[in-house]
């Protein structure tokens, strides 16, 4: 009914200004899309940020999930934007269809890496363990297995001071999804019945050989 109701209106408009209006309108709703997918992407942004400073998550997870989002945001505006400029709906349709088969194949390819990130925000969020505490990773309750202070957490690998390690100065990189498939023990950081890492053994100092003896010449 609207479109009945414009359409009787530009009956009454000049000619000219009738085909401005052909020009006017697709570009005022082209502009509206930029504006409106701009808005959108700024509204997610600050709500990602207050959960960031909510969780204490790091900016290095922060800045690829706000990447995402933004890339999904214009892509979304780019499709309707090329409908508005009169590209065919089929066009459009094989086009997504053909980003969506090359963004799953490349899921798949990632998909290991994908899982750590994922299991890193989750290490944020949910906090099995932060830093400074000691965790030790368990294959089945009575089985040891990697035991450490943790040291670092970034995207992809969890940093621990290995306590297994004669010297006590060894580290191990643990990725963050294998956390999530072992039984996991944890002591806080300053727990009195916490392990302790080896202490170091000292150098010893190589053992001095004594000087060999001069033997004189016997002159005859």
């Amino acid at each position: 009914m609207a479109s009945n109701k414009l359409q009787k209106y530009q009956t009454h408009l000049p000619d000219w200004v009738q085909d401005w209006l052909d020009v006017i309108v697709p570009a005022l709703h082209i502009v509206l899309i930029v504006v409106v997918a701009w808005l959108v992407q700024r509204l997610l942004r600050k709500l990602l940020n207050g959960m960031a400073e909510r969780y204490s998550l790091p900016h290095a997870l922060l800045v690829p999930a706000i990447g995402v989002i933004r890339w999904l945001i214009f892509s979304a505006a780019l499709l309707l934007v090329l409908e508005r400029l009169g590209v065919s709906a089929t066009v459009l349709w094989s086009a997504f269809t053909g980003f969506a088969t090359v963004g799953a194949v490349a899921f798949f390819a990632a998909w290991s890496v994908l899982s750590n990130l994922f299991c890193a925000l989750l290490i944020f969020t949910v906090g099995p363990f932060r830093v400074g505490d000691t965790i030790e990773l368990l294959d089945t309750a009575e089985k040891p297995g990697a035991k450490g202070r943790v040291i670092d957490i970034n995207l992809l690998y969890t940093t621990l001071e290995d306590f297994n390690s004669p010297s006590g100065q060894s580290l191990l990189q643990i990725p963050n999804a294998l956390v999530f498939q072992r039984v996991l023990r944890r002591w806080r950081e300053g727990d009195p019945g916490a392990p302790v890492a080896p202490s170091a053994a000292p150098a010893t100092a190589p053992a001095k050989l004594p000087r060999p003896y001069q033997v004189r010449a016997q002159h005859k």
